[in-house]
């Protein structure tokens, strides 16, 4: 079990804010709602992890790909990159025309979602693609879910469309074959901090192919000790909005402290 650490970036600044918020629609209230915006660039964090030996990592871009915001985000991100080489990853955005940059730029791994989907469904071809670009072994799938009548839906487009593809073992041994793992958040509590969603960590927990980061909720540290004790310590986690760093109660110190040792 290991912590992996986040960089969420948003209008180019460091932001931890509500995924389900997100919106593109332009609406008055369409704007995400913000649990913390710092004042210090994403290299900050990037070396802060470096120093504290985490890596896997990622850093998420929250814009939508070209607009300007995002543009934004992609330089702080890439900041941060050259900060961490070879241990952070990078998502949002993320394709087969850029996501031999973000390699370059630093990252271990590029992460994808909405590439890879088609009218709802992955496209196998888009995802042979990309995988034969970077190489299986710096390809992480983000396969963030929404549940819908006990099934956990995969969600894409930054989490406001929801897909027809369900996470069942079989749909993740089809995938597995072209990546090197897989990161799941639980977009109905994500950034809420109001605790995981035991049902899904419980499902994930059974999967053991390909290693799984899961984020989500984590709102104390039962919720990481409980993560730990229904996969057996074998699952990794993140935490953002309720760490220190990011304006919550949780001590970032602490945990770097009880899992790294571990």
């Amino acid at each position: 079990m290991k912590f992996r650490p986040c960089i969420d970036i948003h209008n180019g600044k460091v932001k931890q804010i509500v995924g389900s918020t997100i919106s593109d629609l332009g609406k008055k209230d369409g704007h995400p709602k913000e649990n913390f915006v710092a004042d210090k660039g994403a290299a900050y964090y990037a070396k802060l992890y470096q120093k504290d030996g985490l890596k896997g990592g990622h850093i998420i871009n929250l814009n939508m790909i070209g607009t300007p915001e995002y543009e934004a985000s992609k330089n702080e991100a890439i900041l941060a990159l050259r900060a961490y080489p070879g241990g952070l990853q990078y998502g949002g955005g993320v394709n087969a025309e850029n996501a031999r940059e973000y390699i370059e730029e630093g990252a271990s791994h590029v992460i994808v979602t909405s590439y890879v989907f088609n009218n709802g469904r992955v496209d196998f071809d888009a995802l042979s693609e990309i995988s034969h670009i970077v190489g299986r072994e710096h390809l992480v799938l983000d396969l963030s879910c929404t549940r819908i009548d006990d099934k956990f839906y995969i969600v894409t487009d930054r989490w406001q469309k929801v897909s027809k593809e369900i996470i069942t073992y079989n749909f993740l041994d089809k995938l597995a074959f072209y990546c090197d793992e897989f990161l799941i958040h639980a977009a109905d509590v994500e950034g809420r901090q109001s605790g995981i969603d035991r049902d899904l960590v419980g499902l994930l927990a059974g999967y053991t192919k390909v290693p799984i980061t899961y984020a989500g909720g984590v709102s104390d540290y039962g919720d990481i000790e409980l993560i730990s004790y229904l996969s057996d310590n074998g699952m990794d986690f993140t935490v953002g909005s309720s760490l220190d760093l990011f304006g919550g109660n949780l001590s970032y110190e602490r945990i770097v402290k009880r899992i790294v040792s571990r």
